[in-house]
C-alpha cells in the first residue's frame, strides 16, 4: 500500500480517469446520431509503481499510484465491414438497373397512357376504313393523318429515350467527379492520420471515422478493394487499379463522344488522350454475378445508358430484309443496355410497319422479274447500264431491286411510280433509270457498308424513327395514295391491295429481335416490347430487395459492434460518476488521516 502522501496520487488518478472516461461517454452521446461514429470505449491500466528499494522474498515491496488510461478503443470489425460494402456496390449495381428498366417502361407506356400503342391501333382502324372504299377521300385523309400521328408519337417515344439517356449521362458525370473528391479526401486523411499515429501515443478516431464513411460512399459507386499499411495509410483499389496510394490519388477523367456527347471514366496515369488512347476505369463486356463484377452504380448506369443512340440496325447485321434471319445477331453489346436495347426494338418494330406498308403501296421485285411480267422471256447478259436524269450511270443485275410497274397500283394522277406512304429524308424511294430506251424505277436500298449496317453512320437512307415522316406529296394531295389499278376504267379500284393492307395488321409474322422465337402482329410486338421490360424489372427489383435487406442486416450487426446506444452509455456514465464521487471520498478520507497524523505528533 502507498504511504499516505502515496495515497492522494492514488486519489488524484481516480478523479482525473473518471472525469476522463465520462468526457468520453459524454462524446458518445453526442455522436449518437452521427452517420458511420464508432464509438469509443476506456481501457484502463496500472500507474507507475515505485519501489522501497528492499525485496521480500514474497514481492517486490512496490506500492502503485493508482490508474490511467491505457487505450481509447476505437472498435471495427473489418470483415463486417468488407462484408457491407461489397452487398452496397451490389444492390447499388441492381438499383439502378431497376431504375433506368422502370424509367424506360414508363416512356414507353407514356405514363400508363399507352399513346403509342393506342396510334398503332389508330393506324390500323384508318386502314380498315380505307379497305372499305379506298378511292373515299374521307378514308384517304385518315391513313395520312393517323400516319402521321404514329411517327409524331415514335419520336415523342424515341426522343424520351434519347433525353433519359442524356439525364444518365450527366449522372454519370457527376459520380465519377464525386469519385475523385472522395480519393482526394481520403488522400488527405490519410496523411492526418499517419502524422496524428505516428508517435504511438494517440489514435485519430474521428479521422478514421471520416475515412470510412468515404469508403462505405465509394464502394456504392464502384467495385473496391483497399488495405491498411503499418503506418495507417489506406490504399484502395478500383476496378482492379489503384486509386489512392501512399502518395495521393489517381485521378478519373473523362473523354466524351463528339456525336452523342456521352461520356466514358478512363485512368488518367494509364491513358495517352493526345493519341486517343484512353485506359477505361470499367469494363462492361461479361458483366454478370457469376463473374463477381455485378457491381457499383456507375457500371450500371453506364451498361443502361449504352454508347450511341440505338436503331433497328443494331440488331442485325443484314438488313437485305425486314424480317430476322439467321444471319441476324445482337450488335455488340447492346443487349445489355435497357434504353438501346428499347430503342432498337421500338424502332424495329415502325421499321417493319412502314417498310411492309410501302412494300405494298410502291412494290418492288428484281429486275429480272421485272422483265418476266413484261413478257420478256429473251436472254439478258447482266450486268446492264442505265442512265439517270442527271446523265449518271447505272449498274443493273438480275437482283437488282425495281418497282414492279406492272402490278402496282397508281393513284388519282395514274402515273409511275407510285407515292410511298413514308419516305425517308436522305433517299427517294426509287431512281428514274432509262434502260434501252425504256424506263425502270431503281429501288434507292437502305444504307449499309459492306453489308454491315452496323457501320451505317447517315442512317438518313433508311427507315429509322429519326429519319422517316410522311411522304409530303401524300400530306399535300391525298388522292395521290395508290388505290387504282393501272387500267383506263376510272372504277377500277384495287380492292385487293386495300385488303392486302387491313390483313397486315393480322399478320404473325413479325419479331422483336433475333432472339424472339415467337413472331406476332404489330400490337403484339409492342406489347411483347413492354412486357420484356417489366418481366427484366421484376428481376431487379427482386434482386435489389434481397442484397437490401442483405446491406441492412450487415448493418445492423455492424452497428452492434460499433454502434452507439444511449441506455449503455448512460449505465457507463453512472457508473463513472459514482467512482468519481467514491474517490473524491477516498481523498477526503486520507486527507484528514495525514492531518489527524501530523497534528497528533504535534501534540
Amino acid at each position: 500500500m502507498a504511504n499516505g502522501f502515496g495515497s492522494l496520487y492514488v486519489g488524484a488518478s481516480g478523479l482525473q480517469n473518471s472525469q476522463n472516461g465520462l468526457n468520453v461517454v459524454a462524446n458518445n452521446l453526442a455522436n449518437v446520431n452521427t452517420t458511420g461514429y464508432v464509438r469509443q470505449q476506456v481501457v484502463y491500466a496500472d500507474k507507475d509503481y515505485t519501489s522501497t528499494g528492499q525485496y521480500a522474498s514474497i514481492s517486490k515491496q512496490q506500492t502503485g499510484l493508482g490508474v490511467t488510461i491505457g487505450d481509447v478503443t476505437h472498435t471495427r470489425d473489418v470483415f463486417l465491414d468488407s462484408s457491407f460494402r461489397t452487398q452496397t456496390s451490389r444492390k447499388n449495381f441492381y438499383s439502378s438497373l431497376y431504375d433506368a428498366t422502370s424509367e424506360v417502361e414508363t416512356f414507353l407506356q407514356e405514363m400508363d397512357g399507352a399513346d403509342f400503342e393506342t396510334a398503332i391501333s389508330d393506324l390500323y382502324s384508318a386502314f380498315q376504313e380505307y379497305a372499305k372504299d379506298p378511292s373515299d377521300s374521307a378514308n384517304q385523309n385518315l391513313v395520312v393523318q393517323k400516319s402521321e400521328l404514329f411517327i409524331s408519337r415514335a419520336k415523342s417515344v424515341y426522343e424520351g429515350l434519347k433525353q433519359y439517356q442524356t439525364t444518365i449521362n450527366t449522372k454519370i458525370n457527376n459520380d465519377v467527379d464525386r469519385m475523385n473528391e472522395i480519393g482526394k479526401e481520403i488522400s488527405k486523411l490519410n496523411v492526418q492520420i499517419q502524422r496524428i499515429e505516428a508517435a504511438g501515443v494517440e489514435t485519430a478516431s474521428s479521422l478514421r471515422d471520416e475515412r470510412d464513411n468515404y469508403l462505405d460512399e465509394l464502394s456504392g459507386l464502384a467495385s473496391i478493394s483497399y488495405s491498411e499499411t503499418f503506418d495507417g495509410i489506406v490504399k484502395v483499389k478500383v476496378e482492379g487499379q489503384y486509386f489512392v496510394t501512399e502518395v495521393g490519388y489517381n485521378e478519373i477523367k473523362n473523354y466524351t463522344d463528339n456525336v452523342t456527347g456521352f461520356v466514358t471514366p478512363y485512368w488518367d496515369i494509364l491513358s495517352d488522350p493526345d493519341n486517343d488512347d484512353y485506359y477505361n476505369v470499367f469494363n462492361l463486356s461479361d458483366v454478370q454475378s457469376m463473374n463477381n463484377n455485378d457491381k457499383g452504380e456507375i457500371k450500371a448506369l453506364l451498361l443502361s445508358r449504352g454508347d450511341h443512340y440505338a436503331t433497328y440496325l443494331d440488331l442485325m447485321q443484314d438488313n437485305s430484309t425486314s424480317e430476322f434471319t439467321d444471319t441476324m445477331v445482337y450488335d455488340k453489346g447492346i443487349g445489355n443496355s435497357v434504353i438501346m436495347n428499347a430503342q432498337a426494338e421500338l424502332d424495329n418494330l415502325v421499321h417493319s410497319i412502314v417498310t411492309s406498308i410501302n412494300n405494298l403501296f410502291s412494290p418492288t421485285v428484281s429486275y429480272a422479274q421485272l422483265q418476266t411480267n413484261l413478257g420478256n422471256t429473251g436472254a439478258i447478259s447482266y450486268p446492264i447500264t442505265g442512265t439517270d436524269a442527271n446523265g449518271n450511270t447505272v449498274t443493273i443485275n438480275a437482283d437488282t431491286k425495281v418497282l414492279d410497274s406492272v402490278n402496282c397500283s397508281v393513284g388519282s394522277d395514274k402515273k409511275l411510280p407510285p407515292a410511298e406512304l413514308f419516305s425517308r429524308t436522305g433517299a427517294d424511294r426509287f431512281t428514274e433509270v432509262t434502260v434501252n430506251g425504256e424506263t425502270v424505277y431503281v429501288y434507292n436500298e437502305e444504307a449499309t457498308e459492306d453489308g454491315d449496317p452496323n457501320t451505317v453512320t447517315d442512317k438518313s437512307q433508311n427507315y429509322t424513327i429519326n429519319s422517316i415522316s410522311v411522304n409530303d406529296v401524300l400530306v399535300q394531295n391525298q388522292s395521290l395514295i395508290p388505290f387504282r389499278k393501272q387500267a383506263t376504267d376510272e372504277d377500277s379500284i384495287d380492292y385487293n391491295l386495300a385488303s392486302e393492307l387491313e390483313q397486315l395488321w393480322s399478320s404473325n409474322s413479325f419479331y422483336l429481335n433475333p432472339d424472339d422465337g415467337t413472331p406476332a402482329t404489330f400490337q403484339n410486338v409492342y406489347t411483347k416490347l413492354v412486357g420484356n421490360l417489366g418481366t427484366n424489372g421484376s428481376i431487379y427489383k427482386a434482386t435489389t430487395e434481397s442484397l437490401t435487406n442483405t446491406v441492412d442486416s450487415v448493418d445492423a450487426n455492424r452497428q452492434q459492434v460499433f454502434g452507439v446506444s444511449s441506455d449503455e452509455e448512460l449505465t457507463t456514465m453512472i457508473k463513472y460518476q459514482n467512482a468519481y464521487n467514491a474517490s473524491s471520498r477516498y481523498i477526503n478520507v486520507v486527507n484528514s488521516m495525514i492531518e489527524y497524523l501530523l497534528t497528533s505528533t504535534g501534540a
